[in-house]
């Protein structure tokens, strides 16, 4: 029998108004627990609208990732402009339905969107910021090819502090 995860395949498609329902299924103590929890309606509608206007704001992308050849949306992907230590850079962060994690969705996914800021040119560098107690988001990093630079504070939620490591790609690099 072949191993699914290897027949597994995932498209990235650009977040759209439709995508609310997505974001209300990621919205949960078992997604967020790294994260500071579950964000109130108010944020999470804010979250949405900045989700669908980021792309016409030219300062990053947001994606559903879609499992393929069913289509269904199993988790969301981006990158976003943010100022770190003195420059521009992008920021990247995922996150998949608990029942679609341990497959290689994620780290497929957050392939395609490095493939799509690469092609902009826009930044040379992208930063992820997974939590220290956070495993499979730190291995991604590192299958991924992003070097460890150091762990590090980030306010997260706003007025919460989150311990996290910073893991740095080039996108400039081959």
């Amino acid at each position: 029998m072949p191993d699914e995860t290897y027949a597994l395949q995932v498209r990235i498609e650009p977040w759209a108004e439709a995508d609310l329902d997505l974001l209300y299924r990621l919205n949960t103590r078992e997604m967020l627990e790294h994260l500071g929890g579950p964000e109130t309606e108010e944020r999470l509608l804010a979250r949405h609208k900045r989700y669908v206007e980021i792309e016409r704001k030219g300062t990053g992308r947001m994606f559903g990732i879609v499992l393929l050849p069913s289509h269904e949306a199993v988790g969301n992907i981006g990158y976003w402009e943010r100022s770190w230590q003195g420059e521009t850079v992008y920021e990247t962060g995922w996150g998949v339905l608990p029942a679609y994690q341990g497959k290689g969705i994620a780290t497929m996914a957050a392939a395609a969107a490095i493939a799509s800021a690469k092609a902009e040119r826009k930044h040379r560098y992208m930063h992820a910021f997974p939590s220290v107690d956070n495993p499979a988001s730190n291995a991604i990093c590192r299958k991924l090819g992003f070097l460890f630079v150091a762990e590090c504070s980030i306010e997260y939620p706003p007025g919460s502090t989150m311990r996290c490591n910073d893991w740095r790609l080039d996108l400039d690099a081959s």
